[in-house]
């Protein structure tokens, strides 16, 4: 029965253009045969974030947009020393990359100015960020702008014109 729920889930899209097997891959996972399967929960935020962010900004781009990182279990979320609250873990937060029809700059953007968002990070990078990570809960989203630089250290601050 476990076997026969799992290849259900796998064959699953998160949406139009986001697969299952897309939002769970990690080389991570994979190098450390670390599980990363999400619960039915996780699969439900998965699908509302890429309703409310990923769609709307895909549709805005034009084009495909890479997805680095979605949903991680807390397994994987330890093993790469990610944030202890993450957001990834409850299938709330995706990394992502432009593959060349808007940069990561103008995602960024157009995501702070016109879409719901909880937190929304300029990853590294001064004038395009390297990636940027983006969240969506169901309720009582934050619109949190930060940017993340490594100086040192690496420095969270408050707003993209730091």
């Amino acid at each position: 029965m476990e076997a026969t729920k799992k290849t259900l889930k796998s064959t699953k899209n998160i949406s139009k253009h986001i697969s299952y097997k897309e939002a769970i891959n990690s080389n991570y996972a994979k190098k450390h045969k670390i599980e990363n399967a999400p619960d039915d929960e996780h699969i439900k935020n998965m699908k509302l974030l890429a309703k409310e962010v990923f769609e709307p900004l895909r549709e805005w781009v034009g084009g495909p947009i890479k997805i680095n990182s979605m949903f991680r279990s807390e397994d994987l979320n330890t093993g790469i020393k990610g944030s202890l609250t993450s957001s990834h873990m409850k299938g709330q937060a995706m990394d992502i990359t432009s593959m060349g029809k808007k940069t990561n700059a103008e995602m960024f953007e157009y995501i702070k100015d016109n879409l719901d968002f909880d937190q929304l990070i300029w990853e590294y990078g001064r004038r395009n960020p390297v990636w940027l990570h983006v969240s969506y809960k169901s309720e009582k989203n934050r619109k949190q702008v930060l940017i993340i630089r490594k100086v040192g250290q690496y420095k969270y601050y408050n707003n993209a014109n730091s």
